[in-house]
């Protein structure tokens, strides 16, 4: 049986409902459902849903809904989550070439994990990691699931710039730099794929439930004909259903 939700103020314009008490996919997929059940009732006075690992930040508009309506509101929907059917996810297949300059900090990795680089490209791309939410940029991608020998620190002076689509590690995250931005992730790879462009519908190229497998691209050939491709508009993302 599913926790209790919690709600909890979060200033005058927002209330937070905590579905768990930890990162787990099962309290992730019911913060989804979640959302999905408010967008789909369109509460009046619900201005916007921010999804998080373990909670649901609804906005309101306190002069189409009171709190206490809201609370009770919310109330209800977190006690039909069970009942609610959700679009099967799809893994989105991810093409990175790794190490070199496009993944400059490969190496410290497989050093900091006692294991060659291959080994890290091995496991990295072995996995298919859970979108659990968005966040820090538009687009950029918290996955769950890196296996623990990949577990890496950060950088301890991040950099001021990182390029659109490099693949990075932090701690026991890994995720994907959607724009040119500073962080302090280790990179170990890069994609050609665009993350996020603000001309497409949806701008993001992934969504909170879908999952990412990241697939080794074979050379910088590879990855740079790609990228004209993806630039023509010419090539579609690889998608398959989660079995």
């Amino acid at each position: 049986m599913a926790d209790k939700p919690v709600f909890l103020p979060a200033g005058d314009l927002g209330v937070v409902v905590e579905l768990g008490d930890a990162i787990k996919p099962e309290i992730n997929l019911r913060v989804r459902n979640m959302m999905l059940a408010l967008e789909k009732q369109r509460v009046p006075g619900v201005v916007d849903l921010v999804p998080t690992y373990r909670s649901l930040l609804v906005q309101y508009d306190p002069m189409k809904i009171t709190y206490d309506h809201l609370v009770a509101t919310l109330g209800e929907v977190a006690g039909s989550l069970d009942s609610i059917k959700v679009s099967s996810p799809r893994i989105v297949h991810i093409p990175t070439l790794y190490g070199g300059d496009y993944g400059p900090d490969l190496d410290f990795v497989a050093e900091n994990a006692k294991v060659a680089t291959d080994e890290v490209v091995k496991l990295h791309s072995g996995t298919d990691y859970l979108v659990y939410m968005m966040g820090f940029t538009p687009g950029f991608p918290y996955l769950g699931g890196l296996h623990k020998k990949l577990v890496t620190p950060r950088l301890q002076t991040p950099r001021v710039r990182i390029p659109a689509g490099s693949v990075g590690i932090a701690e026991a995250q890994t995720g994907v730099y959607p724009v040119s931005s500073p962080g302090g992730w280790r990179l170990i790879g890069r994609t050609p794929l665009k993350m996020f462009d603000p001309d497409r519908d949806p701008p993001t190229l992934i969504q909170a439930g879908d999952f990412i497998r990241f697939v080794p691209l074979g050379s910088e050939k590879e990855f740079l004909d790609l990228a004209k491709r993806v630039e023509r508009g010419e090539y579609k993302p690889v998608t398959e259903p989660v079995t």
